[in-house]
């Protein structure tokens, strides 16, 4: 699988990360020490960076098939809500650098329709 991240990740550093297959949008962060890849799909990641791009509180636009959830010491937890067992942890600096590249449309092709 081809891993992309934000741009706005400094070089070197661990980020969340999305790769696509046919079928399937995966989300990962590469320090997680789980090693968890979420696997969704691309109506479920077409919701998540459509949210994000019209800067809406995620618990205020359900259902995008995806959760997030920031914990007090800014740790962030992204679930799909397919499949709760699997959590990908990131911090927030991490998560707000990808959600700085949806913006910039830096993810954009892996939800657009054939």
């Amino acid at each position: 699988m081809n891993w992309q991240r934000s741009s706005l990740c400094g070089s070197g550093d661990s980020c969340v990360h999305v790769a696509a297959n046919a079928r399937s949008i995966h989300i990962t962060e590469s320090a997680d020490p789980s090693g968890a890849v979420l696997t969704t799909t691309p109506d479920d990641f077409l919701s998540l960076i459509q949210t994000l791009k019209e800067d809406r509180q995620m618990a205020d636009s359900r259902p995008t098939g995806i959760e997030v959830a920031v914990d007090a010491d800014d740790t962030v937890r992204i679930r799909a809500t397919a499949a709760p067992g699997t959590t990908v942890t990131t911090d927030r600096r991490k998560w707000d650098a990808f959600v700085l590249g949806v913006r910039a449309g830096e993810f954009d092709h892996f939800a657009a329709r054939p």
